[in-house]
């Protein structure tokens, strides 16, 4: 699971980082909000934690613009501001939670844990549970495993959205190429070479085939 980390103080940003890579999370640290909106645009994040007294960009300003741009990521923010104004206006602005300074590493762990299991991908209706802790987001194209996007490329997700939409049933070959290729002059060798990628991405059981059949996904 990969997250965003939003602190300007560094001791407690390390601190932070450090014990959540403890518990095998991917932690991307930042101390000022510009940086961090640059980030959540070019990466896939699971989850953000937000300071709100930064240099630059402020926090609620960046969720402001996350949001604006429906950029529908879990946050977390963490904060020593107290006043019921502030709170109100994180949670008005799509705030998940809050965490008050100075807080207990483990309560972080478990609030986490929470807002995972609330916001649970198999909950939305564009996600289709694969098995073998594999989620496939039809709306954008994306397979996740065990919450965490798996790097494909535009072709591989293609076929791979292809088979899900008729997953049950083999597809040959020949409806590979006709439906993804679009009959383009290519080798069935390099449409069988994106399948072993694919599988290497995820496992050799992942999409199954079938000898003169074809190759299908068995959820």
């Amino acid at each position: 699971m990969k997250i965003l980390l939003l602190e300007d103080d560094y001791l407690y940003k390390i601190s932070i980082k450090e014990f959540l890579e403890d518990q095998e999370f991917d932690v991307d640290d930042f101390d000022n909000g510009d940086d961090a909106l640059d980030a959540i645009f070019e990466k896939n994040y699971s989850l953000l934690l937000l300071d709100i007294r930064v240099p630059g960009m402020d926090g609620f300003t960046l969720i402001e613009k996350i949001k604006k741009e429906d950029i529908q990521i879990p946050i977390i923010i963490l904060t020593s501001l107290t006043d019921m104004s502030s709170l109100s206006k994180g949670y008005e602005l799509g705030c998940n939670d809050y965490l008050k300074k100075p807080f207990d590493l483990i309560e972080l762990k478990y609030r986490i844990e929470q807002l995972i299991k609330n916001k649970c991908y198999a909950s939305d209706k564009n996600m289709i549970i694969l098995g073998q802790k594999f989620i496939f987001d039809i709306q954008k194209k994306i397979l996740y495993k065990d919450k965490e996007a798996v790097d494909l490329t535009q072709k591989e997700s293609q076929v791979l959205d292809f088979l899900i939409q008729n997953r049950e049933f083999y597809v040959s070959i020949e409806s590979l190429h006709e439906n993804i290729w679009e009959n383009k002059d290519i080798q069935y060798a390099d449409i069988r070479m994106c399948i072993k990628r694919i599988r290497s991405k995820t496992n050799k059981d992942f999409i199954i085939n079938k000898r003169f059949v074809g190759y299908k996904i068995d959820t």
